[in-house]
């Protein structure tokens, strides 16, 4: 039994999330929680949300024991990019890529 959650079209880098992903990735749930509270990067707020939602999904959806929780599978992707210019010395431009990512989260509870 597992249980998932996914937030699509969060605006940071998948590069700068995967690196955060990374730490949580086979952890309990809890423990997990804890360190994406004491972890000072931007990708931590909306993979807490994401964290969240995924332990209400496993509570509400699968009466899944919130104990015995872990994260099974984590995974980003890259989604669509945003094109924005910035002007630069002589009237040129240069072009600024603002990424977005679609994470994906799966729980699994332990024997």
């Amino acid at each position: 039994m597992e249980a998932t959650a996914k937030a699509t079209f969060v605006r940071i880098a998948p590069r700068k999330v995967k690196i955060v992903l990374d730490l949580i990735r086979g952890k309990d749930a809890e423990e997990a929680m804890a360190i994406l509270k004491f972890t000072p990067k931007a990708a931590c707020e909306p993979l807490i949300k994401l964290l969240k939602s995924a332990m209400a999904n496993a509570e509400n959806n699968n009466d899944m024991d919130v104990s015995r929780l872990y994260v099974a599978e984590c995974a980003v992707s890259q989604g669509p990019t945003l094109k924005r210019m910035r002007p630069r010395a002589q009237g040129r431009g240069f072009r600024i890529n603002k990424k977005s990512s679609h994470i994906n989260l799966v729980l699994e509870e332990r024997e």
